[in-house]
């Protein structure tokens, strides 16, 4: 007889599912992520770097065509001041050099052109595959977080992330060195000329850029907060949506397109509000870059005039200035871009960042071997487990399972039916006690190897997008089209896929939308067939099923279980009769265990709950 344990309040399964696991060991991991080097600012800096390593001689050679950019921007103002010089002395020039000095400015014009062609097209390709690269990084973590990652999370928010926020990012990894090459060259060369050129002018222009610097970095930092509050809320936006859509036939069912509507309406105006706050910071930001320019134009025109007229500038220099100033007003862009896609690149990064330094609560301990296939025996040793916030579940729980038995769990719901199956295949890990396969703690393998092994058939089926033949072979990839068909047919699935327009070809659209639930059901029996796992877990599969559809699924699910360890759920009693051993669940614990016939002569509360069902 299995040990009794101490039960919380009796709580649904569909509530605790939403719920994150609270192990002793949580804490610990947080304090341990927030030590972590790559979690501090500059750790966070070296990881944005870092993804530049791949790509260096390609980021070289886009740099050297930034500064050929700069070098060929710096040189022809210098040749618009030799003709002018030449046309200054009055009498005839002689137009030989005037051609010459063209045909060498046309040279810097098509080197200019060809740098910038290379920059524009190869520093984006770099960009994308950057981003790319990135975006692959994390959806593959994602794919290793654990299910109390996803209790806390909203897919909408995952999904701005892994688009949204890494296609800024993608532009930052692109434009940042360049702009940064061009605006620095072209600052500091700008810088020498002007003073050779004229030194006090150009003291006055120097001595105005800390004051555009600061306006520019106020408002970027304006910039910066509005951005992140978009970012959030463009999340929200997709959550909604795809809360919305997902659920489309519930929201049509109850007529409630105006409702929906207005829910959007809500997350809409909340993030239109956020842009509107972006828009003015940057309305301001691009204004004030753009006065900026323009009065370091009129403020050369007249003093230059004046220095002119005082002897210390000739014509010829400032023209040449005016053109130096022309040319300096591209870095203050460039610089205001930089600023700007740092925003919002950095933003996203950060965001990305967030999942990626966030820790799989299950994940294999150092040493962790493969589990080899086994006979299926578990066993529960004194298992401790609870839900943040809810209070243990389980408390000392012991149980033992041979192999090949089919078990199943009955009970009221809320009772931890569900939950005890979650920590077997290690959705969640025990805070307590241990799970042994096969005499082997489940910790002690490798999270892949113990799934490998387990077929979990569920009540909320998912089916992939896609064809029938897709979704069978979603855990063995490699399987023939023969054993395909043989898995379906013995989930009494192949005369109905044989039905559809194109048989195991047929789309059988988003989540399996165009087949009925029992045929969905028998697709999913059938996917576990084709895994031919050692060990099954059956998690009310039958419950809104019609009675034929239940019976189809019931003999499917009897004929996979066939020498293999089965852990059946059922609400409906008919589905686990003929199971080896039958579990009463009861928040007080494990209140009951034997056959149907047993459970029945005794009287208790598995013979309460089957005359309470025979009766309806």
């Amino acid at each position: 007889m299995p040990t009794q344990t101490r039960r919380a309040p009796a709580r649904s399964d569909a509530d605790r599912s939403h719920l994150p696991p609270h192990p002793p060991r949580a804490a610990e991991a947080l304090l341990l992520q927030r030590d972590d080097p790559a979690v501090r600012p500059s750790g966070r800096v070296r990881r944005f770097l870092s993804y530049y390593r791949p790509h260096l001689p390609l980021l070289a050679a886009d740099v050297g065509c930034a500064l050929l950019v700069s070098l060929t921007a710096l040189v022809l103002p210098l040749c618009a001041r030799s003709v002018t010089q030449r046309l200054q002395d009055g009498a005839l020039p002689d137009l030989a050099p005037i051609y010459a000095m063209g045909g060498v400015m046309l040279a810097l014009l098509a080197v200019q052109t060809a740098s910038f062609l290379f920059v524009d097209y190869k520093g984006h390709v770099m960009g994308a595959r950057m981003e790319g690269a990135l975006r692959r990084e994390l959806f593959e973590h994602c794919q290793k977080l654990s299910f109390s990652f996803y209790d806390r999370q909203r897919v909408g928010q995952l999904m701005s992330r892994i688009t949204h926020d890494l296609s800024s990012l993608g532009e930052l990894y692109h434009h940042g060195p360049e702009d940064l090459a061009i605006a620095g060259l072209k600052l500091v060369g700008v810088t020498a000329i002007l003073a050779w050129l004229d030194g006090p002018l150009a003291l006055l222009v120097v001595g105005l850029m800390p004051l555009a610097a600061l306006y520019a970095l106020h408002f970027n930092r304006r910039m910066g907060a509005a951005l992140k509050l978009s970012r959030q809320r463009i999340g929200e936006i997709n959550a909604r949506v795809e809360d919305s859509l997902a659920g489309i036939r519930v929201v049509k069912s109850f007529a409630n397109e105006d409702l929906e509507t207005r829910r959007f309406d809500v997350e809409n105006n909340r993030f239109l509000e956020s842009r509107r706050v972006g828009y003015l910071s940057e309305a301001f930001f691009s204004a004030g870059t753009a006065t900026f320019a323009q009065l370091l134009t009129v403020l050369v025109i007249v003093l230059g005039g004046i220095r002119v007229v005082q002897g210390g500038l000739d014509v010829a220099g400032m023209v040449t200035f005016l053109l130096c100033v022309a040319v300096l007003v591209d870095p203050i862009q460039r610089l205001a871009n930089f600023a700007r896609l740092w925003q919002q690149g950095w933003t996203g990064f950060e965001r990305v960042m967030e999942i990626l330094e966030t820790r799989p609560d299950v994940r294999d301990r150092p040493g962790a071997r493969d589990l080899p296939r086994p006979r299926g025996a578990i066993a529960f040793r004194d298992v401790g487990f609870g839900y943040e916030g809810a209070g243990p579940v389980f408390r000392n729980l012991s149980l033992d399972i041979r192999a090949g038995e089919f078990v199943a769990l009955v009970g009221a719901s809320g009772v931890g039916k569900s939950t005890l199956c979650a920590l077997v295949p290690r959705f969640y890990d025990v805070a307590d006690g241990r799970i042994l396969v096969d005499g082997t703690d489940v910790r002690d393998v490798t999270v892949a190897s113990l799934r490998r092994h387990i077929g979990i058939v569920q009540q909320d089926v998912y089916l992939f997008a896609g064809t029938v033949a897709d979704n069978l072979r979603y855990g063995r990839p490699e399987a023939s089209d023969a054993e395909v068909a043989a898995a379906a047919k013995a989930a009494n699935a192949h005369d109905f896929i044989l039905a559809l327009p194109q048989g195991y070809d047929t789309d059988i659209g988003q989540r399996g939308v165009k087949l009925s639930g029992g045929q969905k059901q028998r697709l999913t029996i059938a996917r576990a067939f084709l895994k031919d796992p050692p060990i099954l877990i059956f998690d009310e599969a039958t419950s809104a099923l019609d009675n034929e559809s239940e019976r189809a699924v019931q003999d499917a699910l009897f004929a996979l279980s066939r020498h293999r360890t089965t852990l059946v759920i059922a609400h409906r009693l008919s589905t686990v009769r003929h199971a080896d051993r039958i579990l009463v669940l009861t928040p007080a614990g494990i209140a009951e265990e034997g056959t149907h016939e047993q459970l029945v002569a005794a009287g208790g509360v598995y013979a309460g709950l089957y005359r309470m069902q025979a009766s309806i």
